[in-house]
């Protein structure tokens, strides 16, 4: 049972680590992959045009350096001929992400096991784009720009960690679903010109899926009842709903029903003074425009 509030030291990602063979496991699907894409007389470049992943990208899966998406592994048997092969590995490779993800300090592994089985998710954050919603460059420029410095192994492990996250995208039903973003975190341009505008297309790309909700907070509201940060909502099924905050090193999960009652209340707030979905997906489209 989580306790009422929960504080620790905060780092919301994990190590590269292979105790339990996963780097093997992965190694073994790139291996695979790469027989399949010979066997149908593909290229990298010819395969990841097809796909729509880029060559690097399929170069680095083939090779055992990144974690197999479950996303890949069904374009790739559908391109390659692989009769379900593919396919029939991915709920393995799901297993093992979250087996992964599970090796997180026991903040985190609180936090992603309450949002793994949410029946609802509700996101307001003011600094930068929600985790569910980054693209892996995006997520990778993060961690590439944290200080003090983290290793390239670090860095590969959590942006893989947080990719795992985002197959609660790809679940029917979906959790009811609901961001609201600030105006300033979609104008930051984090990780480059390039990075940021996939970013954006990304989240219109998001917003066309049933269910999911997304909205922004404009820089022009003479009113924000979300000055006091970011924070993050969680129903589980069955439970009553909690709540997640984090700054700098330090993090709270709460389940006091007080204070989860004030911050989903905040929330609503939040919803009602920001743009409808429409008018935030106009403005994103306006952003992009601008670059």
């Amino acid at each position: 049972m989580v306790s009422g509030v929960e504080r620790t030291v905060f780092d919301d990602g994990e190590t590269a680590e292979n105790s339990d063979g996963v780097a093997e496991f992965y190694s073994a699907v790139g291996k695979l992959m790469k027989m399949f894409r010979e066997r149908a007389g593909l290229t990298q470049r010819e395969l990841a045009d097809i796909i729509g992943y880029s060559e690097d990208m399929l170069g680095a899966v083939e090779r055992g350096k990144r974690t197999p998406r479950v996303e890949i592994l069904t374009k790739v048997d559908d391109a390659v001929g692989a009769g379900g092969a593919l396919k029939l590995i991915a709920d393995d490779v799901m297993r093992a992400k979250i087996r992964v993800s599970e090796r997180h300090p026991a903040f985190s592994k609180a936090f992603t096991a309450e949002e793994s089985k949410a029946i609802e998710i509700h996101e307001y954050n003011s600094l930068q784009i929600p985790g569910l919603l980054q693209t892996e460059a995006h997520a990778r420029a993060l961690y590439d720009m944290r200080r003090p410095w983290l290793s390239v192994e670090e860095v590969d492990g959590w942006v893989a960690a947080r990719m795992a996250r985002q197959e609660i995208l790809s679940r029917w039903p979906l959790p009811l679903m609901s961001w609201v973003i600030d105006e300033s975190a979609l104008r930051r341009p984090l990780g480059g010109r390039d990075i940021h505008q996939a970013q954006l297309r990304h989240l219109l790309k998001v917003a066309e899926i049933r269910g999911v909700e997304l909205q922004v907070m404009p820089l022009d509201r003479t009113e924000n009842a979300g000055m006091g940060g970011s924070f993050i909502l969680l129903t589980p099924s069955g439970r009553t709903q909690i709540a997640y905050v984090e700054v700098q090193h330090v993090n709270r999960l709460i389940t006091d029903p007080a204070e989860v009652r004030k911050m989903a209340a905040r929330y609503g707030t939040l919803r009602g003074q920001a743009l409808t979905m429409r008018e935030s997906l106009t403005l994103i489209e306006q952003i992009l425009g601008e670059r």
